[in-house]
């Protein structure tokens, strides 16, 4: 998939709630990926069992995405009306980052354009006019 653009949803913690009650409605089974499993918070961390990454494909042509907002996750934290975020995804590795340059240009980068612990290079900012964004190239550099 060259570049897709698809929403992602920040929840305050009910992320799976949320979810399940969106893929009920729409016909559709959720995925989960907790912080833990991905070795994102200490062993035994509140946070362990909140959800890191999780997908909702109804079609597709729909698909939405979803995160808790954990502690120390973005600096203002959860907050309600600005926890939609646009995705960029795909394996087109320089369209990906040409975008990634130029929308993030008089913005905020929040997190570099870099390898992740799930193989991917990912990397989100806050545009010039305060869109959040977040960019992950699959397979870059492989």
């Amino acid at each position: 998939m060259p570049a897709a653009l698809h929403p992602y949803l920040n929840f305050d913690g009910n992320a799976r709630e949320a979810f399940e009650f969106y893929g009920q409605a729409l016909g559709a089974t959720p995925q989960f990926a907790t912080f833990g499993e991905f070795g994102a918070v200490p062993e035994g961390d509140p946070h362990s069992d909140k959800i890191m990454h999780g997908s909702l494909e109804v079609t597709d042509l729909i698909r939405l995405y979803v995160s808790d907002v954990v502690e120390g996750m973005t600096p203002e934290g959860f907050v309600q009306g600005n926890n939609v975020t646009l995705a960029l995804m795909g394996d087109d590795e320089a369209v990906q980052r040409s975008a990634f340059e130029k929308l993030s240009e008089g913005g905020t980068i929040t997190m570099p354009l870099e390898k992740q612990v799930w193989g991917d290079e990912y990397g989100a900012f806050t545009d010039r006019f305060g869109i959040h964004w977040q960019v992950n190239i699959s397979g870059a550099g492989s």
